[in-house]
């Protein structure tokens, strides 16, 4: 197991998180995948048409996250920073087992062990 697999196994450990992908921001490949990851197919396209469409807005700055809410689930999608082209944290969090905001902190938490 890499410890890629082994810090997205560690993500799953939070209550409400079912699935975590590690991706390419430019090509969309996948890294890592762990638990329910059926949300996060399209994440690299979301997070691009949210980049494109906040650019032509006028916002300023890199993109550093995307949620999409459905109404069962929120489909959370970090920017993670790195030399070369940046990676994607994409996970799947069920909205009746947790609060966004307690994800999102574990999340970010989770994403610093990835690039370690």
């Amino acid at each position: 197991m890499s410890s890629l697999d082994a810090a997205l196994g560690r993500a799953l450990t939070t209550p409400g998180i079912s699935g975590a992908a590690v991706l390419d921001a430019v090509t969309g490949l996948s890294y890592a995948e762990s638990g329910d990851v059926s949300g996060s197919q399209d994440s690299g396209e979301i997070a691009e048409l949210a980049h494109t469409r906040l650019t032509r807005a006028g916002a300023a700055g890199e993109l550093e996250s995307v949620i999409v809410t459905t109404s069962t689930r929120h489909l959370v999608t970090i920017r993670l920073p790195r030399q070369g082209d940046p990676l994607l944290l994409c996970a799947t969090v069920d909205r009746d087992l947790t609060n966004l905001t307690w994800a999102l902190r574990e999340l970010n938490r989770h994403a610093d062990e990835l690039l370690a």
